[in-house]
């Protein structure tokens, strides 16, 4: 079950979540509930794939709290919010924080469902990208401190002459560690190289 894609519903009301678990599952998704934003965060493992959703109004920590939280996580899964209070200035909140839908109470289950569909394809595509970044972060990690400052210098473009000139060694030496780096970095041309470093920048 770890390795399945689970949608995790954090809501304070009971008869809330087991609705939601049961629609849930009707169409084959595994589904976790949770009666509050902390029983959530206690038992939050970022490698499990998925979608979360979330109740605005709840004891303790809101769901627009705990959505602010875990954009402090590195990797987290995709958010809907989900409220029967909801207001302008709360769907905004929700959005400029990054969450994937928002949703007022009593909602369309088709519309949930097309939410939750679309969430974890979110969560696919960005769990993706977080894999190739730590392959590439992987790959500088094993850079010598003398290498990441020829690279950072041939990704600024400078030439192998100029580089020799500002770290006051010989060309062929540059040369050297230039090789090293495209090996390392599995760079088969310069661009691949600056297309890999821009990523880990941006």
């Amino acid at each position: 079950m770890m390795d399945e894609d689970t949608v995790f519903i954090v809501d304070d009301e009971e008869e809330v979540r087991d609705s939601l678990k049961m629609l849930i599952e009707s169409i084959g998704l595994v589904a976790e509930t949770y009666e509050s934003a902390q029983a959530y965060l206690q038992n939050f493992d970022p490698s499990r794939t998925g979608c979360l959703i979330l109740d605005v109004r709840m004891r303790g920590m809101s769901g627009l709290s705990l959505q602010e939280h875990m954009q402090n996580e590195p990797i987290h899964p995709p958010i809907i919010i989900i409220t029967g209070h909801g207001d302008v200035q709360m769907a905004v909140r929700a959005v400029k924080a990054g969450a994937s839908d928002f949703l007022e109470k009593p909602f369309n289950e088709q519309r949930l469902l097309d939410s939750i569909h679309l969430a974890l394809e979110q969560d696919a595509v960005q769990r993706g990208k977080a894999s190739k970044l730590a392959e590439i972060q992987h790959r500088v990690n094993r850079l010598t401190e003398r290498e990441m400052e020829v690279m950072e210098l041939i990704v600024n473009g400078m030439l192998n002459k100029n580089i020799a000139f500002e770290l006051n060694i010989s060309q062929s030496t540059v040369e050297a560690h230039r090789s090293k780096v495209m090996d390392k970095m599995e760079a088969k041309t310069l661009s691949d190289l600056m297309r890999m470093i821009i990523s880990l920048r941006s």
